[in-house]
This record gives structure tokens, C-alpha cells and sequence, in this order.
């Protein structure tokens, strides 16, 4: 084999590797897709922070024992800290869903994955609030007043119960939402993508 066939070689190898460019068309039909996943992140967001201003103002304007509201606004404000961490994962997400990020169909199977990886957090952003949730039923049982007190055991059937019916229901919840505010649009993706392979 001489120096020029070598070179061809060489040549034909790096051709292989690149990574081929998404046309014009098919960044148009991914477009629609990824702007209203971005659209319902934006509703997402805004409307998360509409019930956190809500839950605060609730809060302020309640009457009641000064250490009920203290532990319900600690605990409102330590949800606002969990949300906070999984919105900077979404955010991270929300950026890189630029036009610049759809140029070859490596950039796209790499948002696929980010997307998957969002899914984990969204499931998990749910179930974190089964605690919250306890505590929320904690204080409550613990600071209405009630003609007729509480038992231990109805107290742990109702904290018990709690667990039982929600953590599922949240999960179910989450699943659910994501599905129908993100999923369909990721799966018309995911086909944009298997066109791309053929």
C-alpha cells in the first residue's frame, strides 16, 4: 500500500466519524416539539412559584399559635429549597434546548438522554415531598385543638395511612404529569430521531 492509498484511507475513516448534520426540514419538525416542552417548563415554573407566594401569604394571613405558623412557614420555606434544587436541573435542560444544540443527530440523541435524566428528577422531585407532607400532617395533629384528643394508635394509623396511599399516588402523579406534559412531545423526538437513522 503506498502513501496516497494510505492518505485515502485516512481520509475515507474520517468521514465515517463525523457526525451527520441535521437538515433544515427536520430541524423545523424538532422545532415544534422542543418549544412547547420549553413552553410547559415556563408554565411549570411560574405556576410553582404562584403557590409558593399563595402558600406564604395563607400562612401571613391565618390566624393561630405562633409556633404553628413558624413550623409550617420553616417547612414551606424548606420546600421551596428542595423545589429550587430541581428547577436549576430542569433550567440546565431548558437551556441547552437551543437551536444550536439540534445541528447533528449526536447533539439530538445527547438531549434524548438529558430528557430521560430529567424524568429521574421529575419522579423524584415528587416523591420528596412525602415528608413534607408527614410533617404537614404532624403538626397539624398536633396543633388543632379537638374536643376529644387523639389515641397513639389512630395518630399512627393516620400517619401510616398517609404513607401508604401517597407516596404511591405521587408517584403515579408525577409519571402521569410528565407524560402528558413533556412525554408526547419527547416521543415525537425520539421518531424524528429513528427517521434520522434510516
Amino acid at each position: 500500500m503506498n502513501i496516497d492509498d494510505l492518505k485515502n484511507t485516512w481520509n475515507e475513516d474520517d468521514s465515517l466519524e463525523e457526525t451527520p448534520e441535521i437538515s433544515m426540514e427536520h430541524k423545523k419538525k424538532i422545532h415544534l416539539p422542543l418549544e412547547k416542552i420549553r413552553k410547559n417548563m415556563r408554565m411549570e415554573f411560574w405556576s410553582t412559584v404562584g403557590i409558593f407566594v399563595f402558600a406564604f401569604a395563607l400562612i401571613a394571613l391565618s390566624q393561630g399559635p405562633f409556633k404553628f405558623k413558624f413550623y409550617i412557614t420553616i417547612l414551606v420555606a424548606s420546600m421551596v429549597f428542595v423545589t429550587f434544587f430541581f428547577y436549576s436541573q430542569f433550567f440546565k435542560l431548558y437551556k441547552n434546548m437551543t437551536d444550536t444544540m439540534m445541528k447533528t443527530y449526536d447533539s439530538l440523541q445527547d438531549l434524548l438522554h438529558q430528557f430521560d435524566l430529567n424524568k429521574q428528577y421529575y419522579l423524584s422531585f415528587y416523591l420528596s415531598f412525602v415528608p413534607f407532607l408527614v410533617c404537614e400532617i404532624i403538626i397539624v395533629l398536633e396543633f388543632i385543638p379537638r374536643p376529644v384528643p387523639l389515641s397513639d394508635l389512630k395518630i399512627a394509623s393516620i400517619l401510616v395511612g398517609t404513607m401508604v396511599i401517597v407516596m404511591p399516588l405521587l408517584f403515579l402523579m408525577g409519571k402521569y404529569w410528565f407524560k402528558a406534559f413533556y412525554g408526547k412531545y419527547i416521543k415525537q423526538i425520539e421518531n424524528l430521531l429513528l427517521e434520522l437513522k434510516k
